[in-house]
């Protein structure tokens, strides 16, 4: 019997997602279509009648925005929000600002497909030659954390999930078990992560997971936190399929 119940969804197609290039840790903005995605969102979980008492999300412009237009939709403005690096998008590395069609092109699409969905092989480092290196490192947002010392220069899916998860253990969790009613508002890799965990994925079946950008999923856990519904997207199957299907593509050479 579910005692549980939490709701996650990706963050609305952003501007990098649309040009189809490797964003991991750069700021993208929401698209126009990514703000529409958001909304209907939001639209989703109100006629569905969902109500939250805190909800946690990046600290990326696209993940926050996303949240906002949910929350504005549900009329929930008002309740607190945790805003975390942790939950951040995988650091891509030296393929940050890439377009994933022409690196494709380039290194031919099985290698993409290993950078973009093994688990434990990251992508090159991104080094001071990469135009949005100084932008992402020096970026006032982590201040507070991580450490010049831990900061990535690259993340394969495992090295995000290892440090999404004592987010998810330390401060989730526990409100969970307090009763409360959570969101969260992240990325396709850090939500990865907690779904591999909650299900207890293997690491080949994690890598075919792909999570459409937009469209609210709900778990429901027993006592043990364990799964009695897992992922019940809110949206009709036509639309989750069609989404999950153009993420899946995005690494193909045109």
């Amino acid at each position: 019997m579910a005692k549980y119940q939490i709701v996650m969804v990706r963050h609305g197609e952003s501007e990098w997602n649309k040009l189809n290039k490797f964003c991991g840790w750069f700021d993208a903005d929401l698209s126009e279509q990514g703000q529409n995605e958001a909304k209907a969102a939001g639209v989703a979980l109100k006629d569905a009648g969902y109500k939250f008492d805190i909800a946690h999300t990046s600290v990326l412009t696209r993940a926050n925005k996303t949240l906002d237009a949910i929350l504005k939709e549900i009329g929930q403005t008002d309740i607190p929000i945790q805003k975390t690096w942790r939950l951040n998008e995988r650091h891509y590395g030296g393929l940050t600002g890439l377009n994933k069609a022409e690196t494709a092109a380039k290194h031919g699409e099985e290698q993409v497909k290993i950078w973009r969905r093994s688990f434990d092989i990251p992508p090159p480092p991104m080094d001071e030659s990469n135009e949005y290196y100084k932008v992402i490192v020096d970026d006032p947002r982590y201040a507070d954390g991580p450490s010049k010392a831990d900061f990535p220069m690259f993340e394969s899916l495992k090295l995000t999930i290892e440090r999404t998860l004592p987010y998810w253990n330390d401060t989730i969790v526990p409100q969970l078990k307090e009763g409360k009613k959570i969101l969260i508002a992240a990325h396709g890799n850090s939500l990865r992560g907690i779904v591999k965990h909650l299900d207890a994925m293997s690491d080949e079946a994690i890598m075919g997971l792909n999570l459409p950008t937009g469209i609210p999923f709900v778990y429901e856990l027993d006592g043990d936190l364990k799964p009695v519904v897992s992922m019940k997207f809110l949206g009709d199957e036509e639309t989750v399929r069609k989404a999950i299907e153009s993420v899946a593509a995005q690494g193909k050479a045109k």
